[in-house]
Order: structure tokens, then sequence, then C-alpha cells
């Protein structure tokens, strides 16, 4: 239900988008958050944004990644700028298709139904 893509190896300072791509049609009304998981760590929120558009980013990626939704297209995006080697991990999509919850409320990964399969992101120093 979740597909998510544009993983990969860059180095520090570097950028990469990612992609999820979602078959909900309730997408609209839909939470979207973007989790990483390193090795031997917890799955930790990176960033959310619920229908208004409204967005919350974990402070250690604000000012350098972005979250956005198009909504004709299904799709939630990740822009990361000025990638850190802290910031590898594995990142996954995830979706709360309950209508219109804010995304205050949604920063805890039980708190999502559908996950993507997750995609490896290496920044390299």
């Amino acid at each position: 239900q979740l597909q998510a893509s544009g993983g990969g190896l860059v180095q520090a300072g570097g950028s990469l988008r990612l992609s999820c791509a979602s078959s909900a049609r309730t997408f609209s009304n839909n939470v979207m958050g973007w989790f990483r998981q390193a090795p031997g760590k917890e799955r930790d929120i990176v960033a959310a944004i619920d229908w208004s558009g409204t967005t919350y980013y974990t402070d250690s990626v604000k000012g350098r990644f972005t979250i956005s939704r198009d909504n004709a297209k299904n799709t939630v995006y990740l822009q990361m700028n000025s990638l850190k080697p802290e910031d590898t991990a594995v990142y996954y999509c995830a979706a709360d298709l309950t209508y219109r919850p804010s995304v205050s409320s949604r920063l805890y990964p039980s708190l999502y139904g559908y996950w993507g399969q997750g995609t490896q992101v290496t920044v390299s120093s």
C-alpha cells in the first residue's frame, strides 16, 4: 500500500529526495510520516504532515529536511539537504488512515497502521 523510493549513498553535505506513493483512497485526509531507524536504535520520527499541510520535524533535521505532499499523485516526499553521517539509517514512510488527525497527535510509530518497505540512506563523511 506504501511504496518508498529514493534512498542511496551520498557524501556529507549532499541531498536526496525520498518519495512514498500511497494506494489509499483517503490519502488527502491522512497523516503521513517519515521515520528512520539506525542499527541498534529505535525507530524514530523524522517528519510528518497532516491533511492541512501542517508539518512536524524532529529537532535534528529542522532547516535541512522538508516534507511535502502531492494529493493529486497520492505521494509524500522528504527532501533531505545538508545531509550528515548521523542521518544514516533505513527510512520508512508511514500512514495513519484515520480521518484528519492533527500531526501533533501522530508522533509515535505505534500510531501508524501502514508502513512502506524502508529505503536505505547512507551518508559518508
